[in-house]
C-alpha cells in the first residue's frame, strides 16, 4: 500500500511541483480509515482501488482537488461517512466532485432500469458543471475493468456492455482516445473472450514481421525528413484489439486479411512542418485515393487534429501515416483533459467554451427533458452519431451530428434565428428544411422580420437535442393552452381506443403516481406534455392503466387466513409428501394444484418460491422473478408466499427462454441453430431479428433441469461474435 501511495505522490509532484500535498495525505488517511474493514472480491484491501483511481487521474495531469476526490470517490457510497462530512473536511469543490460520481443507491427508485438512467443522468449533469467528474469516473471504470476477472461472469458482461455503450463513446466524444481504446479492449476481453484471445495470439505470432516492416518505414521517413531540415519523432502505433475486432466482423475478414494493423505517426514542431512531411510521404509512397483526411484545417468537435493518409508501402502493403504537432498529439491522447485546468477553464485558450459546447447543451437540455428515457435517448444519439462540418457565411466551422438539417443549424446560431426561420440556402441555393447537411456546405438561414415560431413538423426532422429542446420550449411556453386542449383530446381518444373508461382511469390516486414519475403538478401539466409531444398519449394511458390494475388487484385481495404466515414457512421432512408427483414439494400442504408461472419459467435447479393464488392452487416462481420482488414490497401479497422445493425424482419437461446477442454477420443464424442441435436438447422455438449491428435471437428450449440450460448457454457463448447469452422472462 505504501508503495502505491508513494507512486501517487511522485506523480502529483512531477505535474505540480509547488502543490500543497497535505490535502492528498488527508484524503488518503480518511479513505483508508473509512474502508479499513472492507475488501474487494479479489481479496485485496479496498483502499487499493481508490489509490489506483487517483494515480490515473494524477497521470492525466489533473489538479490536487481531483486527486483528493478520486481517493474519496467511494467513501460516501460505501461507508458511513456522509457528503456533509466530506464538505466540512475538504470544502465544497471536492464534495461536489465526490457527489458527482456517487451512485443513487440510497434513493427510492422503482426499477433497476430507472435507477440506471438516474445514475447516468446525475453523472452527466455533474460532468456538465465540472469535467473532472467524468475523468474520475473513467479512472474508476478502468480499474474496475482491470480487476473484473474476480466478478461473476454475468457481472463481467453487464459491466463490459455498459462500458461499450456509454463510457467508450463518451471518451471518444471528449477526444480521450487513449482512455477509449483501453475501455474498449477491456470490454472485448469479457464480451467475446474467444475472439479477443484469437486476435492477441494472431498479432503476437507475426509481431516480428510487422515490427521489421514498421522499422523500415520509420528509417526511410526519418532520413528523408532530416535531409530537408524537419526535426520530428516517428513511432509505430499498433491498432487496438477492439478496432481490429470491429473491422473483422463488419468487413467479414480474417486477421490475415487486415493489413493496416499498424500505423506510423510523425510528430513535428509546427503546422507547416506537418504539411511538408505529408508532401514528402506522398513522394516516397503512393497515396491511396480517397484515404486522405485533413483534421488540422477542420478539427473534429472533440478537438482532435491530425493529418491522415493511407499509402502503399514496400511489397504493395498499405499502411496509415498520421502527422501532427506535439500539442496536437497531447490533445489526441487525452482530449478535453489536455485543455482543462482546475474549474473548467482551459489555460491560454479563448475558444474552450465553444469546444465544450456539447456538454453545456447537455446541461441545458436536461432542464426541459420530461423523463429519464428522453434524456438518455438524446444522450446516446449525441454519443454515437458521426459528425459533419459546415460553414457559416462568414467562414466559421460548426459541427453537427450526421443527418442534421438547416433547422438544427438555425437553432445552433440562436434560438431567435430558429423562431424567425422561414427558409435556408446551402451553397447559394434554396433547399428544403429537411435537407441533410453535408461536409463543407455553406449554410445561410432566411428569416422573417417577425417571430412566427417553429412548426410541429420540425420535431420530426431535427437531430440535435439543442434544436428539439428549443422547439419543445416554444410549444410548452407559447402555446400552453392549445397544448392542453390538444393533449386532452389525444388522451381521451387513446382511452377509448384501449376500451377503457375515463372516470375509472383519470382518478386522483392514479394521477398522483403519474405526476410523481414525470414531475407534473396538475392534470393540465399532463395534457400539456402530451399536447406538445414530449410524452406519447399511448404511454401515458398505459401507465394509468397499469396503476388502475394495481389498485383494483389490491381491493380484490381476500382476507388471508391466520394460519398462513407472513414469512414462507420451512418444510419439515414429514411434510415432503404427495406434492412430489407434480415436481414440487409445498410446505404444509398435503395435496394441491401446482402450476409453473410463465412469467419466469422456473426449471429444476432454480431457487423457487410458491405463491398461493385465488382458486388456481400454488404458482411456482423463480425467487428472482420481478413479480415476486413486487410481492415482497406489499404485506398482503407477501403473506401469500410459501416455501417450496423441487422433487428429486421428477421427470417433467420444462421450457426455458434464452436471449442471445451477437455481432450480425453472414452465417450467424445457422451457427446458433447448429450449436443448439449439437447439445441434443430440443429446440421448441427460435426468433431472430437485427438491431443496428447486432443480431438478437430469442429461443425456447425443452429441458429437464437448469444444468441442461447452462450447457446450451455455454455452447452459445463460445461462438465467435456472441456478446451475451442471458435468461429471459416473459
Amino acid at each position: 500500500m505504501q508503495q502505491v501511495l508513494n507512486e501517487l505522490i511522485d506523480v502529483v509532484k512531477t505535474n505540480f511541483p509547488n502543490a500543497d500535498l497535505e490535502p492528498v495525505y488527508k484524503a488518503f488517511n480518511l479513505a483508508n480509515e473509512a474502508h479499513k474493514n472492507q475488501k474487494r472480491i479479489s481479496g485485496y484491501p479496498y483502499i487499493m482501488h481508490p489509490l489506483h483511481v487517483a494515480i490515473t487521474v494524477a497521470k492525466l495531469k489533473f489538479d490536487v482537488e481531483s486527486v483528493c476526490a478520486a481517493l474519496l470517490h467511494d467513501v460516501v457510497e460505501d461507508t458511513e461517512y456522509t457528503l456533509d462530512d466530506i464538505r466540512s473536511l475538504f470544502g465544497d469543490n471536492i464534495a461536489a466532485l465526490v457527489d458527482g460520481v456517487t451512485k443513487l443507491d440510497k434513493i427510492e427508485i422503482t426499477s433497476s432500469e430507472e435507477r440506471h438512467m438516474e445514475n447516468l443522468r446525475k453523472m452527466f449533469l455533474a460532468m456538465a458543471n465540472d469535467i473532472r467528474v467524468i475523468i474520475i469516473k473513467f479512472a474508476d471504470r478502468l480499474h474496475n475493468l482491470s480487476t473484473l476477472i474476480s466478478m461473476p461472469e454475468e457481472k463481467q458482461r453487464a459491466t463490459a456492455r455498459e462500458t461499450l455503450n456509454i463510457y467508450a463513446p463518451l471518451a471518444h466524444r471528449l477526444g480521450m482516445y487513449k482512455i477509449k481504446w483501453e475501455l474498449e479492449d477491456y470490454s472485448l476481453k469479457y464480451l467475446d473472450p474467444v475472439a479477443y484471445h484469437e486476435i492477441v495470439e494472431g498479432i503476437n505470432q507475426k509481431r516480428q514481421e510487422r515490427e521489421e516492416f514498421i522499422a523500415q518505414i520509420k528509417s526511410t521517413l526519418k532520413t528523408s525528413l532530416s535531409e530537408i531540415g524537419i526535426d520530428c519523432t516517428i513511432d509505430g502505433r499498433p491498432k487496438h484489439f477492439y478496432s481490429i475486432y470491429r473491422k473483422m466482423f463488419t468487413q467479414n475478414k480474417t486477421l490475415d486479411q487486415i493489413y493496416d494493423l499498424f500505423a506510423v505517426r510523425i510528430i513535428t514542431n509546427s503546422v507547416s512542418d506537418c504539411y511538408t512531411a505529408l508532401g514528402l510521404a506522398h513522394e516516397l509512397y503512393k497515396p491511396m485515393p480517397g484515404r486522405f483526411k485533413d483534421y488540422i484545417a477542420m478539427p473534429k468537435p472533440n478537438m482532435y487534429q491530425s493529418l491522415h493518409t493511407t499509402v502503399i508501402g514496400p511489397n504493395g502493403t498499405p499502411f496509415e501515416i498520421q502527422i501532427r504537432t506535439k500539442e496536437m498529439h497531447e490533445i489526441a491522447e487525452n482530449g478535453i483533459a489536455a485543455h482543462w485546468k482546475y474549474k473548467g477553464i482551459a489555460e491560454n485558450d479563448a475558444s474552450s467554451e465553444q469546444k465544450l459546447s456539447w456538454i453545456r447543451q447537455l446541461l441545458e437540455f436536461q432542464k426541459d427533458a420530461d423523463n429519464e428515457e428522453e434524456f438518455l435517448r438524446a444522450l446516446k444519439f449525441d454519443l454515437f452519431t458521426d459528425q459533419v462540418f459546415v460553414f457559416t457565411p462568414k467562414g466559421d466551422v460548426i459541427s453537427f451530428p450526421a443527418g442534421a438539417t438547416p433547422v438544427d443549424f438555425a437553432f445552433n446560431i440562436h434560438s431567435a434565428i430558429g423562431y424567425k426561420m422561414n427558409g435556408a440556402r446551402v451553397n447559394g441555393k434554396i433547399v428544403p428544411l429537411d435537407y441533410q447537411l453535408q461536409n463543407g456546405d455553406i449554410v445561410e438561414i432566411i428569416t422573417s422580420t417577425a417571430i412566427h415560431g417553429p412548426s410541429r413538423d420540425w420535431l420530426k426532422i431535427v437531430k440535435t437535442s439543442q434544436a428539439k429542446n428549443k422547439i419543445n420550449q416554444w410549444f410548452k411556453k407559447e402555446k400552453r393552452e392549445e397544448n392542453i386542449v390538444h393533449g386532452k383530446e389525444m388522451i381521451d381518444r387513446e382511452i377509448k381506443r384501449q376500451g377503457l373508461n375515463s372516470a375509472e382511469i383519470l382518478t386522483e390516486a392514479h394521477l398522483q403516481s403519474m405526476f410523481k414519475r414525470y414531475g407534473f403538478s396538475s392534470l393540465d401539466d399532463l395534457y400539456s406534455a402530451v399536447g406538445y409531444g414530449s410524452l406519447p398519449a399511448m404511454k401515458a394511458v398505459s401507465k394509468l392503466k397499469e396503476e388502475h390494475k394495481k389498485q383494483t388487484e389490491k381491493k380484490e385481495i381476500p382476507v388471508i387466513p391466520s394460519e398462513i404466515l407472513t414469512e414462507p414457512p420451512k418444510i419439515s421432512n414429514t411434510e415432503k409428501n404427495s406434492n412430489a408427483k407434480d415436481g414440487v414439494i409445498v410446505s404444509g400442504i398435503d395435496s394441491c394444484l401446482i402450476r409453473y408461472s410463465r412469467c419466469c419459467n422456473p426449471v429444476p435447479g432454480d431457487k423457487i418460491i410458491g405463491y398461493i393464488t385465488r382458486g388456481r392452487g400454488v404458482s411456482i416462481h423463480r425467487q428472482d422473478c420481478p413479480n415476486i420482488a413486487n410481492a415482497y414490497s406489499n404485506a398482503e401479497e407477501k403473506a401469500r408466499l410459501i416455501e417450496v422445493e423441487w422433487s428429486k425424482h421428477d421427470q417433467t419437461a420444462f421450457t426455458a427462454n434464452l436471449k442471445i446477442e451477437a455481432n450480425d454477420r453472414p452465417g450467424i443464424f445457422i451457427e446458433v441453430a447448429n450449436a443448439i442441435s449439437e447439445t441434443k436438447i430440443p429446440l421448441k422455438a427460435i426468433n431472430a431479428r437485427t438491431k443496428d449491428t447486432l443480431a438478437i435471437f430469442e429461443i425456447t428450449l425443452e429441458i429437464a433441469n437448469i444444468e441442461q440450460m447452462e450447457k446450451v448457454a455455454k455452447k452459445l457463448k463460445n461462438l465467435k461474435g456472441v456478446i451475451d447469452v442471458t435468461r429471459s422472462t416473459n
